[in-house]
């Protein structure tokens, strides 16, 4: 049955993906941008009428102390997934802190509720399976919005089935109680981006465009942070070709003389 869920997950990704080949636009990064902005504004009204006003009222009326627990016991979870996508890329220093992390606040820490793994130095981390691909040299593909999760790529979007299967409390039982768990997830989650998008809405022009520019930067400096990926390499060649070769002859007297060069105006 687990593995019929998953095949349906991995198709139906795939499937929207093959769909939206279709659809593509003038935009290399962001082919799909009527569809995305269609969808956008429908996850926006899904978040104005329903969530955001859920969130606010979450965040309070529940204490303070309670929120931090909520936030710790989910993040705990995650935790052991991001240490399975640590050690697939390599990483098996950050992977082992990760798997410390999760023992530790899983025991002395009740399950979560407390990270002490934190007070101890283990730092968390936030791994997928999206970018598990992209260090194995998968490329990001176009910029995609899905309903309801939001911002994604369509490789982010083929890696979702897995992130989800790498998901602890989607195998929770009874069902309702992993059904109420992962209500109050979401609800907690909106909760702390409360400050975040109320910030956006009053900054942005395009809101639209300011997160997919933003998260695509975040993407790709989480899967090469020290800027060796595909743009960063672009950025370096482009440097290359367009500096002036250096000479070793001195310079002429007026470009010595002190006297600052007019910059170009900026586009």
């Amino acid at each position: 049955m687990i593995r019929t869920t998953k095949f349906r997950q991995a198709a139906l990704a795939l499937g929207v993906t093959v769909m939206l080949a279709g659809c593509a636009g003038p935009n290399p990064r962001d082919p799909y941008e009527s569809y995305n902005r269609a969808m956008f504004e429908f996850n926006d009204t899904v978040d104005t009428y329903a969530l955001k006003p859920v969130a606010t009222a979450y965040k309070n009326v529940t204490p303070g102390f309670v929120q931090t627990g909520v936030n710790n016991f989910f993040g705990n979870l995650s935790d052991a997934w991001s240490a399975v996508n640590n050690l697939l890329q390599g990483k098996g220093q950050d992977g082992m802190s990760d798997v410390a992390r999760f023992a530790l606040n899983s025991t002395l820490g009740i399950v979560g509720l407390f990270d002490i793994a934190s007070e101890a130095g283990l730092p968390k981390h936030k791994e997928d399976f999206g970018q598990t691909l992209g260090v194995w040299g998968v490329e990001s593909g176009p910029y995609l919005v899905l309903p309801l999760l939001g911002p994604s790529t369509v490789r982010d979007t083929v890696a979702l089935p897995v992130d989800i299967s790498g998901d602890i409390w989607r195998y929770k039982d009874p069902t309702n109680v992993r059904n109420i768990g992962t209500a109050l997830r979401v609800i907690d989650t909106r909760a702390g981006l409360l400050d975040a998008s109320t910030l956006l809405e009053d900054a942005a022009l395009d809101r639209y465009e300011f997160l997919r520019d933003g998260y695509l930067q975040r993407r790709e400096s989480q899967i090469h942070p020290d800027g060796d990926g595909p743009s960063g390499k672009r950025k370096k060649d482009d440097s290359e070709e367009t500096s002036a070769p250096v000479s070793s002859e001195p310079a002429p007297k007026e470009l010595n003389s002190g006297t600052p060069a007019a910059k170009p105006d900026s586009q």
